[in-house]
């Protein structure tokens, strides 16, 4: 019945709409002609009149003038004359105009300057008119006008009647359509179902395997055969299914950073992991004696540093900070964390012309733009792609260094700046396990088919025993890509990549946080007792609510569009002025890319903009804080927050969001989160929106602060408990095994 029904009113729908759009159009060319006929009725009229009144106008004979006007007052469709002078001063006018008649104004000036006849639409009282004003002339001179009004209430009783007209013709044509639609799908379609639907209630049940009638014909018939085959199966695997299902309910625990450690320990047989990353977890700025340790922003460091710091092993990356140098030893490795060492980072050193060209180059004006659907165009530079492969050759030369004494190393790699890497390591070493995770989107082929050195990296990548990503969707991108460029072999059941003998496996791994997060390692009584206003003061400002951003400045995060809706807000709830402020944390990133420069550019216009007009005494609507962040400052905006805006254009995951749920131990606060990350698959009970839709957005920001606390804290333990279960520690442990297990072919 709801197929019926469904199709019926899309039917509906469909037909009311024609019948909606040919009236519109009939009606709108009624229109043109009634107004056009009227046009012409009233510049005869004024034509006619025209020399009469000139003269009288000439004359001074007021009393010519009324006689003239009474007599034109009144008449069928004509509402009556107005005569002026040269100046726009009433001369007569027709009784049935009343005592003052409406003014025509700057259209009356206008047909005297441009000496012109002047038609349009006003009204007279509460009815609506035909207005058409003609100059009068004495000669060259323009000395007065003649003005009629006519009534034009009869063309919209006219456009009336076609509406009512078209939609009664339509209305019976639609409910013939819909009563021979409703008998068809019966009897070919939904009768047919519904007696599928019962045979395989039966089966589901587990009552009976056999049908006594299967719907033939070229409709149904190609199912039968499958359907068949799928029952025989069905009830084999059920009762293997309800077996494991009650294992995992009663084994399932959380996955903890202790639980990974005896879990790795487990599958790595005591030993080593090994990452490979471009970014490093810590980073030394600083000389001499003044060296500093610090946390770069973003996703993946705070992913794998837990890990690390579970499971131990070794961490390869760039040395990018100022003090990196000199803090490592002559194997260029160095204990980390620095105030409570747990694993090896090995640091590679780039030059400044490999670093602009593997990585500003190829890797964020390259592969970063074509992987994200942001509008932004890809630039590929044959010099770039040169130091691109040279510098992934610079850090597997470092890997196959480190693991020179490891017995079947396993091997993770990280993201998009390395995908040659494993195909170099797999030459060397084929009996390494070797993973690479593709932090960000993949896009699909016809896009991944602008890179000119496309089956470099595809073959790259496939050099991996496992290639994961954040979501199935991109895991399906990915082979798609590779059946269209690549000679291989592609199982969709099994989700992998065969070619000449290597098998790759294809798997999505949503990654996260930890649990507990830890949001820095300063002294946690004064992390946990900054309150709201003290954040606020911080800045000069003084607010009710406070709403947190906090990004990467990049144009993929949707920060520019995050603070039009926040000025789109204010002007559709002008309550909230000198109420709530919205904080936008912003890492500056990548800023020697031209494209990253403007959008610096771009973002402080938008929020000079949005202050400048908002903004009153001691609050303003827009604090853009640009800094790199620590993770303790971080924590202290996450737990104060009102609300937490995640409005990424395209993102693989996006970890804010999940790092804000994670922190908010009080179990309040609101997450506004773009539909264009990973993140929102895992998280429904956010608000989710559109990011290019700055209405939907500045309503789900009122949404937020106006939502009832009850309702708040039922989100957010939802959004909590889902975080909790699937943690960083999960993923790792998802990941290693995943690869531990897969079958080797050396």
């Amino acid at each position: 019945m709801k197929i019926t029904l469904r199709l019926a009113v899309s039917v509906l729908i469909t037909a009311a709409f024609a019948a909606a759009l040919v009236t519109y159009v009939q009606v709108r060319d009624e229109r043109g002609m009634l107004v056009a006929e009227l046009n012409a009725r009233a510049e005869v009229i004024g034509e006619s009149l025209q020399e009469s009144v000139t003269g009288y106008v000439q004359s001074g004979s007021r009393t010519d003038l009324s006689r003239i006007a009474a007599r034109f007052s009144g008449r069928v469709r004509l509402i009556g004359i107005a005569i002026y002078d040269s100046q726009g001063v009433l001369l007569s006018s027709s009784p049935s105009l009343g005592f003052a008649p409406p003014h025509p104004g700057a259209r009356l000036r206008d047909a005297i300057e441009r000496n012109r006849t002047e038609t349009f639409i006003d009204s007279v009282g509460s009815r609506p008119a035909h207005v058409c004003i003609t100059p009068l002339h004495a000669g060259s001179r323009t000395i007065g006008t003649l003005v009629l009004y006519h009534d034009v209430a009869y063309i919209a009783l006219r456009l009336r009647e076609i509406w009512v007209e078209g939609f009664l013709r339509m209305a019976a044509q639609i409910f013939l359509l819909i009563i021979v639609i409703i008998i068809v799908v019966r009897w070919s379609v939904t009768g047919p179902i519904a007696q599928i639907a019962q045979w395989m209630r039966t089966l589901r049940t587990g009552k009976s395997l056999h049908h006594h009638f299967f719907p033939g014909g070229d409709l149904f018939g190609p199912l039968a055969a499958e359907v068949s085959l799928f029952a025989r199966s069905l009830t084999q695997a059920r009762a293997a299914a309800q077996e494991e299902a009650r294992l995992r309910v009663e084994s399932e625990s959380l996955w903890t950073a202790e639980r990974l450690k005896e879990h790795v320990k487990i599958v790595l047989n005591g030993k080593n992991l090994f990452v490979v990353s471009n970014r490093e977890p810590y980073m030394h700025t600083g000389t001499g004696t003044a060296v500093q340790w610090s946390v770069p922003a973003g996703g993946l460091v705070t992913a794998l540093d837990p890990i690390l710091r579970a499971c131990g092993g070794l961490w390869i990356a760039q040395g990018s900070g100022s003090g990196d140098r000199e803090t490592v030893d002559a194997q260029d490795h160095i204990p980390v964390p620095p105030d409570e060492p747990s694993y090896t980072l090995r640091r590679v050193f780039l030059t400044q012309e490999e670093e602009e060209g593997y990585y500003n180059g190829f890797s964020n004006e390259g592969i970063w733009p074509l992987c994200h659907i942001t509008h932004t165009r890809p630039l590929f530079e044959m010099d770039d792609w040169v130091y691109y492969r040279n510098v992934n050759r610079k850090f597997a030369d470092a890997l196959l260094e480190e693991i020179r004494d490891e017995e079947a190393p396993l091997i993770l790699i990280q993201d998009y700046h390395l995908a040659l890497v494993p195909l170099m390591v797999k030459t060397e070493r084929p009996d390494a396990r070797v993973a690479i995770f593709w932090h960000i989107p993949w896009p699909n082929p016809e896009v991944f088919g602008i890179c000119p050195w496309k089956q470099d990296l595809l073959l790259g990548l496939l050099g991996a025993d496992l290639v994961g990503f954040h979501i199935q969707f991109h895991c399906n991108n990915f082979l798609e890509t590779v059946d269209r460029f690549l000679e291989s072999k592609i199982n969709w059941d099994q989700f992998s990549v065969e070619r000449l003998g290597q098998p790759t496996s294809v798997r999505p791994f949503p990654i996260s946080v930890a649990h507990p997060f830890e949001t820095g390692r300063g002294d946690r009584a004064e992390d946990e007792a900054a309150t709201k206003e003290g954040l606020l003061k911080r800045s000069g400002c003084v607010a009710e609510y406070m709403v947190v951003g906090v990004d990467r400045i990049d144009y993929t995060k949707g920060i520019a569009e995050r603070f039009r809706a926040v000025k789109r807000f204010l002007e559709k709830y002008p309550e909230y002025v000198g109420r709530c402020t919205f904080v936008e944390l912003g890492a500056p990133s990548r800023t020697h890319i031209k494209r990253y420069h403007d959008l610096n550019d771009e973002l402080d216009e938008i929020v000079e903009s949005v202050n400048a007009a908002w903004q009153t005494g001691s609050w303003k609507p827009i604090v853009f804080l640009k800094a790199q962040h620590g993770h303790q400052t971080i924590g202290e905006y996450y737990r104060c927050a009102d609300v937490c805006m995640v409005t990424s254009l395209h993102d693989g995951m996006n970890l804010v969001a999940k790092e804000f749920i994670a922190t908010r131990t009080d179990e309040d606060g609101v997450l506004i989160l773009s539909q264009f990350t990973g993140a929102s698959r895992e998280l429904p009970d956010a608000l989710i929106v559109n990011p290019y839709d700055i209405e939907e957005m500045a309503d789900a920001l009122y949404t937020a602060l106006r939502m009832d606390p009850d309702e708040r804290r039922r989100r957010m333990r939802e959004m909590r408990q889902v975080v909790k279960e699937r943690n960083v520690y999960r993923w790792a442990a998802n990941i290693i095994t995943t690869l531990s297990r897969l079958r080797m072919t050396v």
